[in-house]
Parts: structure tokens; C-alpha cells; sequence
């Protein structure tokens, strides 16, 4: 069965506690601290493979978990770092904090790998702690603990073109003859399970990727029938192609069916039906010594609010080329950077330890503002300052736990000078 959800379990590697020890050496009565540090925990990282396209073998196992740091040694040994675990997803995989449901990666686009929970920084050996009077410090820091989450997995297709439509109105005959595809047709009362994928090739014209999507049934918003598992996959589409059965073959009023389609995109999200449409007026071979032309009627519906009504057959192919041709100068008319989802969750800032203490004080021997706390050096064990995204969360970070706050209570100026564990930064607002 197609698979395009999973929930699962992520944890990332402990980091290594440092190691308290002393040189004992020949001759040598009273030896300093030679603790080494702990190793680093591993990563949890996502990466996409393009050999995959379900979900399938995360139904199947619900807990991965990076390997934690090895504690420091004596000699000055660092400990072995844990070993990162990497989980490889299909392109259009959508990455969400499971309770929130909130987007935390989209593996689309250029997104083909990210490092989602860093282990744990391993801890310093008692050789860091060695002063000039404290000289055998009996003291080594603990590795940083892991971070853990549960997750949503959702596979969204890639495709620019959609297809919607009630059950049974040929959308996947359509599909099989403008494109590479090969769904299973018959004449089914239910839906086709899996989303079939097609790419259309045009003369003289670029081509595209499109979408046979789960068909919809009224109430699919609130979940009924395949509901949210149609829903989820034409969110990325770019325009929308609207099947309808124009001869009304199962006795189904075409219009009718247009419009409660739509409002099931209405209700799962708005902005669905703001996306180009165009109506595909199917099996139009199977229209017979009619008065008034059901096409007719759904152009004269239809087109005065702007939605263009193609009369096709997807048996004999009539109409379907003037159809494809549309839809591509549609697209053309539309951005073609692939729709990715924004990262609302942000597990650095999220998972960052609320309840231990941080101070903020101004140093004037320095003339530096001085940030300190566990709370901070976790956050900073955590958290990769040289990328873009990692300092933005950094910034995140001091803005939601009032750190920004207090320093302005200070009286920090722009230009003036923040220093935290190692790190300096200049305060600008």
C-alpha cells in the first residue's frame, strides 16, 4: 500500500562526559589533571533519495537513535564521537514537530540534506579546570544531553499540474494518454489509491509533471473517504486541473460536482482555490442528441469567472491537445520555483533547556556585556553560528528567553560588545 505518513521517534547522540584523571609518571610524586574530553553525541540527519517514493519503511520501524559520545580518558584521550544516523526520505517529504504540527523541513527543492537534531557537545576533561591555584581540579564537565522529538512525516507529490475530480470521471484514462504514466484503469465506483505521476511532453513547448491525485468525495475536508491524504498532495501544484464527467454517464450533475470540489478545497485551505484552475470537460463522446449541450452549460458558468472550459475525450483524445497547450502557458505565467514549505518549528530554540539560569551582566573592565549560564552554553553546544540559518536561530533564541531584554535594560548600544562562552558579538538592533 502507498505510504505518505509516518510517525516516528528521533534522538540525538549524548555528548561524552569529560574525564577526571591524573598523570602518574615515575619520579614524578604529584602529576596534573590529564582528563580528556568526552566525544561528540551523533547527528540526526535527513537526506533524500531519489530511488524512494513512499514512506513505506518508516511504518514499519518508530525509533531511530543517534549514537552518544564515549567518555574522556586519561592521557589526554578524547572519547570516540557517537555516530550520526541518517534517514533517507523521498523528495517532497515535509518533516513536522508531531504535536504542534508545525513544518520543521521540507525536503524539496534544493533542501536535499539537513542535520535536524545535533548530539550533544562531549565535556571538558579535568585538564581544562587546572589553575594557578587550583592545580589537581577533581572536576570535569558532562557531556551535553541528547535532544529528542516525535515527528510527522508527510509525503507531498511534486507535480505542477493536479488532477481533481469525483471518482470515475477518467482522470486517470487522461493521464495514461497525455503522458509516460501507466495508472490501472477500470470502471471503478472508488477512487485510485495512489497518486500516479506523469510527465507530459509538448512540441515546440516545455513540458511539465503532472498528477493524478486520490479522487475527492463530499466531507474528504473533515477526512471523509481519502480526505487529507488527496488534500495533502495538491497543495504544491501549481494549476489545477478540474475533471468533470460531462455527460453526466453515472447520472451526476457536472456543475454540482465542480462546486462541491471546490468547496472542500475551500474548507482544507483557502488559499487551494486560489490557484489557477481549468475545467475539463470529459467524455464528451458519450454526449448523444441533446437539446442544450451540457459543455455549454459549464462554459456559461464557468468562463465568466475567468475559468476556461476545455471539452475533451479522454478515449479518443479530442480536445486534449488545444487542453495541454493551455495549461503550459498557464504555467508560464506562473513562478517555476518549486513550492516549499517555511520552517515554522525550530527545535534549537525549541528544545533549548527553559528551566536552568542564565545571568547578564556588564563587565566595565572590559567594556563588554557578558552573557552566562548552562541555559546558554547548551544553546550554543547546539546551535552551528557560521551558517546563516544557525545564527538566525541563535537570534531567535535570546529574543524569546529575554536576554535581548535585559541587555537593553543594561543600556547596550549598537556597536557595543556581547561576549558568551568564547563568542563575541556586536549588538545591533
Amino acid at each position: 500500500m502507498f505510504a505518505d505518513r509516518a510517525k516516528i521517534y528521533v534522538r540525538s547522540g549524548k555528548g561524552g562526559d569529560g574525564h577526571v584523571s591524573f598523570r602518574k609518571e615515575k619520579f614524578v610524586p604529584a602529576g596534573g589533571p590529564d582528563g580528556g574530553d568526552g566525544g561528540r553525541g551523533g547527528d540526526v540527519i535527513f537526506e533524500v533519495d531519489e530511488g524512494l517514493n513512499t514512506l513505506t519503511d518508516y511504518r514499519h520501524t518508530g525509533k531511530y537513535c543517534a549514537g552518544d559520545g564515549q567518555e574522556g580518558n586519561k592521557k589526554n584521550c578524547r572519547g570516540k564521537d557517537g555516530k550520526d544516523i541518517v534517514l533517507k526520505v523521498p523528495s517532497g517529504t515535509v518533516i513536522k514537530e508531531f504535536n504542534s504540527g508545525k513544518v520543521i523541513a521540507d525536503m524539496s527543492g534544493d533542501n536535499r540534506r539537513i542535520v535536524l537534531l545535533k548530539g550533544g557537545r562531549g565535556g571538558n576533561g579535568n585538564q581544562h579546570y587546572a589553575t594557578s591555584t587550583m592545580q589537581a581540579p577533581k572536576y570535569a564537565q558532562p557531556g551535553q544531553p541528547a535532544q529528542e522529538l516525535w515527528l510527522q512525516l508527510e509525503l507531498k507529490v511534486i507535480a505542477d499540474v493536479g488532477l481533481a475530480g469525483f471518482p470515475n470521471v477518467g482522470k486517470s484514462t487522461f493521464l495514461s494518454r497525455v503522458s509516460n504514466a501507466r495508472p490501472k484503469i477500470a470502471n471503478y465506483h472508488f477512487t485510485t489509491l495512489n497518486p500516479n505521476l506523469g510527465v507530459v511532453d509538448l512540441e515546440d513547448a516545455k513540458g511539465f509533471v503532472i498528477a493524478d491525485i486520490p479522487g475527492l468525495i463530499e466531507g474528504a475536508s473533515d477526512g471523509a473517504g481519502l480526505g487529507h491524504e488527496f488534500l495533502r498532495h495538491i497543495e504544491r501544484t501549481k494549476v489545477i486541473i478540474h475533471v468533470v464527467d460531462a455527460a453526466g454517464t453515472e447520472g451526476r450533475d457536472p456543475i454540482a460536482d465542480i462546486y462541491a470540489i471546490n468547496r472542500e478545497l475551500e474548507k482544507y485551505d483557502s488559499s487551494l482555490t486560489q490557484k489557477p484552475q481549468v475545467i475539463a470537460a470529459n467524455k464528451t463522446d458519450a454526449i448523444y442528441d441533446l437539446q442544450e449541450s451540457p459543455v455549454d452549460q459549464i462554459k456559461a458558468e464557468f468562463e465568466p469567472k475567468g475559468v476556461q472550459v476545455f471539452p475533451i475525450s479522454a478515449i479518443s483524445g479530442q480536445g486534449i491537445r488545444e487542453l495541454l497547450y493551455h495549461v503550459r502557458k498557464m504555467l508560464d505565467g506562473l513562478d517555476d520555483k518549486p513550492t516549499v514549505f517555511s520552517q515554522e518549528y525550530f527545535p534549537e530554540v525549541a528544545l533549548a533547556v527553559s528551566d536552568e539560569p542564565y545571568t547578564v551582566s556588564y563587565d566595565a573592565e572590559t567594556d563588554e556585556y557578558v552573557v552566562e549560564g548552562p541555559r546558554v552554553e547548551k544553546m550554543l553546544g547546539y546551535t552551528n553560528l557560521e551558517s546563516e540559518k544557525g545564527f538566525a536561530f541563535f537570534q531567535e533564541f535570546l529574543k524569546t528567553t529575554g536576554i535581548l531584554e535585559r541587555l537593553e535594560e543594561l543600556g547596550i548600544s549598537e556597536g557595543d560588545t556581547v561576549r558568551m562562552y568564547g563568542h563575541s558579538f556586536d549588538y545591533y538592533k
